[in-house]
């Protein structure tokens, strides 16, 4: 009769192991299909997003209508992380970069 329950015991414990290492694996499977929807999802996109805009601001020229952070003006002059741009007749105002939302060609 002991023989029996102790059978039992193991067999009973046997399998509660193996059903929290199952359970370890979905959870890990779980978290590993997130991460990858917010990657492709969010990450990705950003990625590519701003890279366009870094490529947008490296091509700026002279003679460019912009508008920078509300303000349309033409480009007069390109620095490295700034640019003169002129809003009116002999009106030259000085612009960080990333101020710059678009570019009119």
């Amino acid at each position: 009769m002991q023989e029996t329950t102790a059978v039992a015991d193991v067999a009973t414990t046997t399998a509660a192991t193996a059903t929290q290492t199952t359970d370890w694996w979905g959870l890990l499977l779980y978290c590993l299909i997130i991460f990858a929807i917010i990657y492709f999802f969010m990450v990705r996109p950003n990625k590519k997003r701003m890279a366009e805009y870094q490529k947008m601001l490296d091509s700026l020229q002279v003679g460019n209508r912009v508008l920078a952070a509300g303000i349309y003006g033409t480009i007069k002059k390109v620095n490295d992380k700034t640019i003169e741009m002129e809003i009116a007749d002999g009106v030259v105002i000085e612009v960080n970069k990333g101020a710059i939302a678009n570019v009119e060609q």
